[in-house]
């Protein structure tokens, strides 16, 4: 599909978005710049005092159908949740969930389980306790100069570069 469809499906897709979230807030929320600069493993990112959503054109290109429809609401959550709440709110926490699951009637998930081969030719194998992760060469460079350790989300297990 071509990038200029794809736009106009997103901006419909937070239109329809942000009108869910007006009516459950009674307030108005301004729709977000979205511009398509992610790189990397990212499908998407939100700019919270920007009011901004960045998406990566690659994954947004090889799973358009669920991208605008979870991926973006993803982000817009975030937007509406630092609009609604302020800075305290957490970025995955209570407030969010409740715009995702009760506002936008989406799963909450956290993570993107998109295919990342296209994302990822530059990526270095490293193990934990219970899988394999792929990172990017800005984390492998920073766990090489030893600026950052890096650990497993689900067992907790420090990553060592195979």
């Amino acid at each position: 599909m071509n990038q200029r469809i794809l736009s106009i499906q997103i901006q419909r897709r937070l239109r329809a978005c942000i009108e869910l979230a007006q009516a459950q807030f009674n307030r108005t929320f301004p729709m977000p710049t979205v511009t398509y600069n992610v790189r990397g493993l990212k499908a998407g990112v939100a700019y919270l005092q920007q009011n901004e959503i960045r998406l990566n054109p690659t994954l947004l290109a090889e799973n358009a159908e669920h991208f605008i429809r979870e991926t973006v609401p993803h982000e817009l959550a975030h937007l509406i949740v630092y609009q609604q709440y302020g800075r305290r709110a957490k970025p995955h926490g209570r407030e969010w969930r409740f715009v995702m699951e009760e506002v936008f009637k989406l799963p909450a998930s956290v993570y993107h389980e998109y295919d990342i081969t296209a994302v990822r030719r530059n990526s270095v194998a490293y193990q934990c306790d219970c899988q394999i992760h792929q990172l990017g060469q800005r984390q492998h460079q920073r766990i090489k100069t030893q600026s950052a350790v890096y650990t497993c989300r689900k067992c907790k297990g420090k990553l060592r570069e195979i």
